[in-house]
C-alpha cells in the first residue's frame, strides 16, 4: 500500500527536464482551462527549480573538482593540469 501523503521521488535532472518541455509544448498548444493552465504552470515551476537544483550541484562538485586540481604542483588554478610552457618535454 503506498502512502499519499509520502513525498515523490525526485527525478534526475533529464527526467525532469525532459517532463518540462512536455508540459510546456501542452501549454503552448492552448485549448486548456485557465485552472489547467494554472496547474501545469505550478507544476512547471516546480520541474524548474529540480533542474535548477541538479545544476547547482552539478556546479558545485566542479567547483571542488576545479579547486582540489590547483592544490597539485605545477597545475594552473583551474585545470590543475601543466602548461605547456612548464612540461618536461
Amino acid at each position: 500500500m503506498t502512502d499519499k501523503n509520502a513525498p515523490a521521488k525526485r527525478p534526475g535532472y533529464e527526467q525532469a527536464r525532459d517532463q518540462l518541455v512536455e508540459l510546456v509544448k501542452r501549454l503552448e498548444a492552448g485549448g486548456l482551462t485557465l485552472e489547467q493552465s494554472l496547474e501545469l504552470w505550478e507544476q512547471g515551476e516546480r520541474l524548474a527549480t529540480i533542474c535548477e537544483e541538479w545544476l547547482e550541484g552539478a556546479r558545485a562538485r566542479l567547483a571542488a573538482v576545479s579547486q582540489s586540481g590547483s592544490d597539485k604542483p605545477g597545475g594552473s588554478p583551474a585545470t590543475g593540469v601543466a602548461a605547456a610552457d612548464d612540461r618536461p618535454f
